[in-house]
C-alpha cells in the first residue's frame, strides 16, 4: 500500500461556481439500447466552451438523479452524464449484480458513448464500481472522485444496512424482501432512506422529496427491484469478504492499482459505510486527496453539493495542464443548490 502519497483535499474558491436561483429539476434522460438491454442516461450539458466529459455513478438503491445538483454546479467545467445502473432507476435488470459486472457495464458505456477518457464520479456502491473501472481501464479515466465509497469493512454494526445482511443467507430472500417492500408506504420508505443517508434529514427540500416520491414509485411497479437490490447487496458483501483473503480479487489490491488523480470525500456522520473506510481508501490509492466533512452523512454530493463541487474543481485544476483551466462558468440554466439544498436517493 502507498501510505505516503495521500494529501489533504483543497477547495477551489466558491465564486468559481454558479449561484443558481432555484433548485434544478432532474436532468432530461433517455433510454439507450446497449448490448441487448437498455441503459438510462441523464445528460447535464456544459455551460462553457472547452468542457471535458464526466460520468456519474450512483449508489445501491439510488439513481442518476442523485447527481442533479453537483452536475449543475460543475457544468461550467464538465459535460456530465449520469447513468442508472442495471436494475436501478429506469435501466433494465441484469443477469448478474456483481461489482465486476457493474464495472464492465460502466466500461461498455464509456466505450459506446465514445467520450473517454472521462472524469469519473462514484457514490457508495458507485465508488467501489468506479475504483474497479479506474484500475482495470486507466485509458478511460482522467480523474476519479469517490463520495463515501462502499469499500470493505467487516463490522455490520457500523452500517444501518447491517440488519439486511442476515437476509442474504435465507433461501427465497428476494420474495421476502419484495413482500416487505410492498407493506411499506412509499412516504415511509423515503423517510427511512433519508434518515439513513442524510446527517440532517430536515435539510431535504420539498421539491426533492416530491421528486423522490415520484421516482420511488418505480420500485413498487418493477418486479425485478427486490432481486436487483438484494443481489447487489449480496455481491457487495461477497466482495468485502474476499477483500481480506489473499488473491487478486481484493478490492484493496485493486484500489492500489488506480493511477488516476483521485479525490475521496466522506461525511463523519455516515451511517451506511464505516467512517474509517474513506481514509483507508485514500491511503490505498497512490495519487489521492482526502476530504472529511463534519455534519455530513452518506451522500455529500446531495447534502453539501457546493463543498463537493469546490473540491472537485480543485482536483480538476491539479489534474489538468494550466492551459486547459477555464474561467468561472456562466450558468445558463436556472436552478438552486445551497450547501443544504440537496437531491436525494438511497445509497449504499
Amino acid at each position: 500500500m502507498h501510505h505516503c502519497r495521500m494529501k489533504r483535499a483543497k477547495l477551489a474558491p466558491d465564486d468559481r461556481l454558479p449561484r443558481p436561483e432555484r433548485l434544478a429539476a432532474p436532468w432530461p434522460g433517455r433510454a439507450v439500447p446497449l448490448d441487448g438491454s437498455t441503459i438510462y442516461v441523464r445528460d447535464t450539458p456544459a455551460t462553457a466552451p472547452g468542457a471535458e466529459p464526466a460520468l456519474y455513478v450512483h449508489g445501491l438503491g439510488g439513481s442518476a438523479q442523485n447527481w442533479t445538483d453537483l452536475a449543475e454546479l460543475l457544468a461550467g467545467r464538465l459535460a456530465g452524464q449520469a447513468i442508472d445502473l442495471p436494475g436501478f432507476g429506469k435501466s433494465d435488470p441484469a443477469r448478474r449484480y456483481t461489482l465486476a459486472a457493474f464495472a464492465e457495464r460502466v466500461v461498455r458505456w464509456i466505450e459506446y458513448s465514445d467520450r473517454g477518457p472521462v472524469h469519473l464520479f462514484g457514490n457508495s456502491l458507485g465508488g467501489a464500481i468506479t475504483i474497479r473501472v479506474a484500475a482495470s481501464r486507466p485509458d478511460l479515466v482522467r480523474s476519479l472522485t469517490l463520495v463515501s465509497p462502499a469499500m470493505p469493512f467487516l463490522d455490520p454494526r457500523r452500517s444501518v444496512q447491517g440488519r439486511v445482511v442476515p437476509l442474504l443467507a435465507v433461501p427465497g430472500a428476494e420474495r421476502i424482501a419484495a413482500r416487505q417492500l410492498a407493506r411499506i408506504a412509499p412516504e415511509e420508505l423515503i423517510r427511512q432512506i433519508i434518515g439513513a443517508c442524510f446527517a440532517d434529514p430536515t435539510c431535504v427540500p420539498e421539491q426533492r422529496m416530491a421528486e423522490a416520491l415520484e421516482e420511488i414509485s418505480v420500485r413498487y411497479t418493477a418486479e425485478h427491484y427486490a432481486s436487483a437490490y438484494l443481489g447487489t447487496l449480496r455481491g457487495l458483501v461477497g466482495s468485502f469478504l474476499r477483500a481480506y483473503l489473499p488473491g487478486e480479487g481484493s478490492l484493496w489490491r485493486i484500489a492500489a492499482r488506480v493511477r488516476a488523480p483521485t479525490l475521496v470525500v466522506a461525511g463523519r456522520q455516515d451511517r451506511v459505510v464505516d467512517i474509517r473506510v474513506a481514509p483507508q481508501v485514500a491511503r490505498a490509492i497512490p495519487d489521492s486527496r482526502l476530504l472529511m466533512l463534519d455534519g455530513v452523512g452518506h451522500v455529500a454530493q446531495m447534502e453539501v453539493p457546493r463543498v463537493v463541487a469546490r473540491a472537485a474543481l480543485a482536483l480538476l485544476d491539479e489534474a489538468a495542464p494550466a492551459t486547459t483551466q477555464t474561467v468561472a462558468p456562466r450558468p445558463t440554466r436556472s436552478g438552486f443548490a445551497s450547501d443544504h439544498a440537496a437531491g436525494f436517493g438511497m445509497a449504499g
